[in-house]
């Protein structure tokens, strides 16, 4: 990997955690790990584009049918790509499926940039990644060896402490709190071989007391009214929170904005 490379553009291809939530700005977009890290590539590289293709919800199919034959005509110097996890969330999942539309979106993207980006993504601690995590971890095999097979980067979110802490994720238990992001920016801005702004992206956040017994249980009743009810509807109803939605930065354009 080529130390503090010069790179003038940046493509971002996935769901929501490409998209930025739950990073939430002031007039109600979203912000994430995909624009901290498209800021600060900018401010070392004038004239720096960025594109950013995600949309919520989208499922590995959807990404490879709707993003990844956009940003392969992009021509971008890197491509990340971070999909196929809503699949494994789905009661039910095809994971061969799964690996061979992760396969073909690998072998669009590999030749068209010049650098790939892969991630083993995030979990947080909980019964949700206990339940899931098979499939997750056969996802993570399958993006270790796509991405020894075609030159891409792989950072590895999944192993680092920091980022299983509850504390680092929205009240939604789906989605990076702001912190959250920042720390996946790190991460990515090191994997593409740029100096360490932050050495201590992994390291846990320090230790708290932890809320008492009725604390949680209020906020497991938020959290189920808020945010699994609803979630658990769009599955059995076949809807998604990204229907309808457009991309977040559709074209590759001059970057704009303060650098992370």
């Amino acid at each position: 990997m080529q130390t503090n490379p010069t790179y003038s553009s940046l493509v971002a291809v996935g769901d929501s955690f490409t998209e930025g939530m739950s990073d939430l700005l002031p007039d109600g977009s979203y912000r994430g790990w995909a624009d901290l890290l498209a800021g600060r590539m900018a401010a070392r590289t004038p004239g720096f584009r960025y594109a950013n293709l995600a949309v919520r919800g989208k499922l590995i199919g959807q990404i490879v049918e709707e993003q990844v034959d956009v940003a392969a005509a992009m021509n971008a110097d890197v491509i990340t790509l971070v999909g196929g996890l809503n699949d494994t969330l789905r009661p039910k999942c095809d994971m061969g499926l799964v690996r061979g539309l992760l396969e073909e979106a690998v072998e669009k993207l590999a030749p068209a940039c010049r650098q790939l980006v892969l991630m083993r993504s995030p979990g947080r601690q909980g019964p949700v990644l206990e339940r899931f995590r098979p499939r997750m971890e056969e996802l993570f095999v399958c993006v270790e060896e796509l991405a020894e097979r075609h030159g891409a980067v792989v950072v590895d979110l999944y192993g680092a402490a920091s980022l299983s802490d509850p504390r680092m994720w929205d009240v939604d238990r789906l989605h990076l709190t702001a912190e959250g992001h920042r720390r996946v920016a790190e991460a990515v801005w090191q994997g593409l071989g740029y100096d360490p702004e932050d050495t201590e992206w992994r390291t846990p956040m320090p230790a708290t007391v932890p809320p008492g017994w009725i604390t949680r249980r209020v906020t497991d009743a938020r959290f189920a009214r808020q945010h699994l009810l609803p979630w658990i509807g769009r599955r059995l109803t076949g809807r998604s929170s990204g229907d309808g939605l457009p991309a977040k930065r559709p074209e590759l354009l001059p970057y704009e904005g303060p650098a992370a």
